[in-house]
């Protein structure tokens, strides 16, 4: 009896010994499966804009796979029923596999005979996974994009482009598509076109400007590109009349050095008020520029400019635009500028006159130039009225033509009372005494915008 409880209890071990090697076995095969069968696709991350693909593109592809690794990688281009090869690679399996891998990928349409128009980007991308049939998890990606090499065409539609050095003009035309950028170079001067005045969106306008120094010789032509970044050039037929500006010579006196120097330098015996004066006019002037330039990026792209621009009534000129000065103080020059704008003297606290109509987009004090009003008549221009004692407008308001804008008076580094005027377009002073000339304004301005309008209603 008892041995026959043994030999049971004895097979009754050998059974579960053999029960739980055969669940063992099941369970490593099942591990062993289980991870060789994972089912996590991929991971695949393009990095590539919406914009279309002109000439050359390249981009960026991030793939990975954690668990089984990277198999292969394809990316290719479909096009009117053609698969073109971008970028084919397989990866090493066992102890070489690859989890993580980056890609800079290119699309030359024309070195592979792309033609334009729309096309179909996929990523396909797969592990080392067991699963369908150990071809392993697929990851698989499209993006419609759109070929474009061509550059956009451009017709120019305003005629004789007659340009004062230090002078304005105007230059409209049109590009055969919407593009993002376009405009005029000045030398290596970008003034940007303005679509919106005439009912066809594709008519841009540029007011264009050469500075003082900019004389016979310098190069004027169209630039556009496309959403795409094609870029043409556009030759312009122009002609540019030289010009000479005077010089002068400026006196500073220890009164004018006593109360003016003081009201922006304050106290330091350690440097002279003579070069204070020339250190705070250095600085001060551009940063004035930076900030009448930072102000004419931002302005409207209707012209608003209706006739010939108002002058400060019965004023008399003291300093020329681009006057070339020397400040000389007890017969030392102890500084040199270039004069950019007009300054015109009347009655003291004479009213000043909007120039023309347009917004009040600067109305405060600006550094040596005093309190200082500045309306943007469109397109990139700007008139600008320095030295006021007082001003009567507010930012964002609208003006018309003759509205009192303030008072003349000689805030800043004025002498006496007087008004500075300056002419601004874009990023560069040009002469006023052209936008008061009605004969001008209409033989450069309004004619070729009455012009277009005719053919382009």
């Amino acid at each position: 009896m008892n041995y026959n409880l043994l030999k049971n209890k004895r097979k009754t071990l050998i059974y579960s010994t053999i029960a739980a090697a055969c669940l063992l076995v099941f369970l490593t095969i099942a591990s062993f499966l289980l991870i060789r069968l994972e089912g996590e696709k991929p991971f695949i991350r393009l990095e590539l804009s919406s914009s279309p693909i002109s000439m050359s593109k390249e981009f960026c592809v991030h793939i990975s796979d954690k668990k089984s690794g990277l198999r292969k990688i394809w990316v290719g281009l479909l096009k009117n029923g053609r698969s073109i090869d971008l970028l084919k690679k397989e990866f090493p399996a066992g102890k070489g596999k690859v989890h993580e891998k980056f890609f800079i990928v290119r699309i030359e349409p024309r070195k592979n005979k792309i033609s334009d128009g729309r096309a179909i980007l996929r990523l396909v991308a797969t592990d080392y996974s067991w699963r369908r049939w150990w071809h392993g998890n697929k990851t698989y990606i499209e993006k419609n994009i759109i070929i474009d090499t061509l550059p956009p065409k451009v017709i120019v539609l305003s005629r004789a482009h007659n340009i004062n050095q230090g002078g304005a003009g105007l230059v409209i035309y049109r590009v055969s598509e919407i593009c993002p950028e376009s405009g005029v170079l000045v030398g290596d001067n970008f003034f940007p076109g303005h679509p919106g005045y005439f009912k066809d969106s594709k008519i841009e306008m540029a007011l264009i400007a050469l500075n003082h120094s900019q004389g016979p010789g310098t190069k004027i032509y169209i630039q556009a590109s496309d959403v795409a970044g094609n870029r043409t050039e556009r030759k312009l037929s122009y002609y540019i009349n030289r010009r000479a500006f005077k010089k002068r010579v400026v006196h500073i006196s220890d009164e004018f050095l006593d109360k003016k120097v003081s009201e922006f330098a304050g106290q330091d015996s350690r440097i002279t008020p003579a070069d204070k004066f020339a250190e705070i006019s250095r600085k001060l002037r551009k940063d004035f520029f930076d900030k009448v330039t930072e102000i004419g990026q931002k302005t409207d792209s209707l012209f608003h400019v209706k006739g010939a621009f108002l002058r400060l009534p019965k004023s008399a000129r003291q300093a020329g635009f681009a006057d070339y000065g020397e400040y000389k103080y007890k017969g030392r020059v102890i500084d040199r500028q270039v004069h950019m704008g007009v300054d015109l003297a009347s009655v003291a606290h004479a009213p000043v006159p909007a120039a023309n109509n347009g917004e009040i987009v600067y109305a405060g004090f600006s550094g040596i130039f005093g309190k200082t009003v500045i309306i943007d008549h469109g397109l990139g221009l700007l008139s600008i009225y320095s030295h006021l004692s007082s001003i009567n407008v507010k930012t964002q308001q609208n003006v018309l033509k003759g509205e009192i804008i303030g008072l003349t008076g000689k805030t800043g580094f004025a002498g006496g009372d007087h008004l500075h005027f300056g002419i601004f377009i874009h990023n560069t002073f040009v002469n006023p005494i052209e936008w008061w000339d009605a004969a001008w304004l209409r033989n450069n301005i309004t004619t070729k915008i009455e012009a277009v309008e005719a053919i382009w209603k």
